[in-house]
């Protein structure tokens, strides 16, 4: 005979995969963070495991805009961290960050790398424009922050359309330094802590001039399910504890 199942039992079964699903997310804090975070977090959360036993953190890098669109559509995300104030003011109005909890932890500079072999000498942007540069590494300035300070920069010296022909765009500021680490490109824009992850495949031809700051905001996200987890995880990224992983990698006080 069949075996039939009772309203009662399917919602027995429905509440029993509920609290299954919830315990087995228990612990675990999603957190995704800028590309050019890698090191730095891989770090800040191994301390932050080893500090608070029972705690597992998830770790998601791409490119700021990249991430805020997965948010968008509902990607598991507790904590969000940016190479920008402008993508967490887009995560602001979209209401997906916690109104009155984002903070600035970190800073950074813009910096054009090169191969660490190569024979080109650049020394200013002006210097982006000579024959012997072929191919410059640019994160797409749509989506990429080191795209958008590019640009800025660029355009400032007005030379955007000179090197703009040149550009090739990437996803985000890991991908730019690969080029150039591989020397796919003869040069590339990325930050400071960026360059100093390859030391021995390339070399920093000049800082940047800029005139805005690149500023890391963080914040506790509206769609994560534990608050004070997430909360908790903020405070050890800007306690001195997390602070000097941030430092050790390039990254300035914010």
């Amino acid at each position: 005979m069949p075996v039939r199942i009772s309203a009662t039992q399917k919602l027995v079964a429905a509440a029993a995969l509920a609290l299954a699903a919830s315990l087995a997310r228990a612990g675990d804090l999603h957190v995704s963070a800028a590309a050019s975070l890698s090191n730095a977090f891989k770090e800040v959360a191994e301390r932050y495991e080893a500090h608070y036993a029972g705690t597992r953190v998830l770790l998601n890098f791409g490119a700021s805009g990249a991430l805020l669109q997965q948010m968008a559509r509902g990607a598991p995300v507790d904590v969000f961290a940016s190479a920008d104030t402008e993508t967490m003011d887009m995560a602001a109005k979209q209401g997906l960050i916690a109104a009155g909890e984002r903070r600035d932890f970190a800073r950074n500079s813009l910096v054009v790398i090169v191969p660490r072999d190569s024979r080109i000498t650049l020394k200013r942007l002006q210097d982006l424009g000579q024959p012997a540069v072929r191919k410059v590494a640019i994160g797409n300035p749509a989506s990429v922050p080191v795209g958008r300070y590019t640009r800025h920069a660029l355009d400032s010296a007005k030379l955007w359309t000179v090197v703009s022909p040149k550009a090739i765009n990437t996803q985000n500021v890991r991908q730019s330094l690969d080029y150039v680490a591989r020397g796919e490109v003869d040069a590339g824009f990325v930050y400071g802590s960026d360059a100093a992850v390859m030391p021995d495949r390339v070399k920093v031809a000049f800082d940047v001039p800029l005139d805005i700051a690149i500023r890391y905001p963080i914040a506790r996200t509206t769609g994560g399910l534990d608050a004070p987890e997430a909360r908790r995880f903020i405070d050890f990224v800007l306690s001195p504890a997390g602070q000097a992983v941030l430092a050790k990698y390039g990254f300035g006080k914010p």
